[in-house]
């Protein structure tokens, strides 16, 4: 049991740790984004040099056709796969953007859920205080009537 001049205590220990659990979460939170914006940056950069290493590769295959160079076959092969690296990039971009869209439903989700519990807890210790009075107060009663008795 405990008594209602001890709920506030227990109430700020309890508004203590939510605050402390929704800085942490925050904090992941930022994290989480921190890192995502990395990867991204890293993706973009990634992109980008594959953008110019098939611009530099066309380039240096023209100039191999120009000379009628004995490693056109090869070039021919590597231009080939460089096309194909180039079709599985797009929808790899596109999984990316899918990905984050749900990230951010989930993590929408997940705010909801914590607000929702964080009301429900306030309601709980309204509840558990009530309830303590009111059974203090019958106590109180009782102890009238059996005095009463004497």
């Amino acid at each position: 049991m405990v008594s209602s001049n001890q709920s506030p205590i227990i109430h700020d220990k309890e508004e203590e740790m939510s605050r402390s659990a929704l800085a942490m979460f925050r904090a992941k939170e930022e994290e989480i984004e921190r890192k995502k914006m990395e990867v991204r940056d890293k993706v973009h950069a990634h992109l980008g040099r594959v953008e110019e290493e098939t611009k530099r590769l066309a380039d240096i295959r023209e100039e191999l056709e120009s000379l009628a160079d004995p490693m056109r076959k090869e070039v021919a092969l590597v231009r080939k796969k460089i096309d194909t690296v180039n079709k599985e990039l797009k929808p790899l971009g596109q999984t990316c953007q899918k990905k984050e869209r749900e990230y951010k439903e989930a993590l929408e989700a997940f705010n909801e859920k914590n607000r929702e519990k964080a009301q429900l807890v306030s309601r709980l210790m309204e509840l558990v205080s009530e309830s303590e009075r009111l059974r203090l107060k019958k106590l109180e009663e009782l102890s009238k009537n059996i005095e009463t008795l004497h």
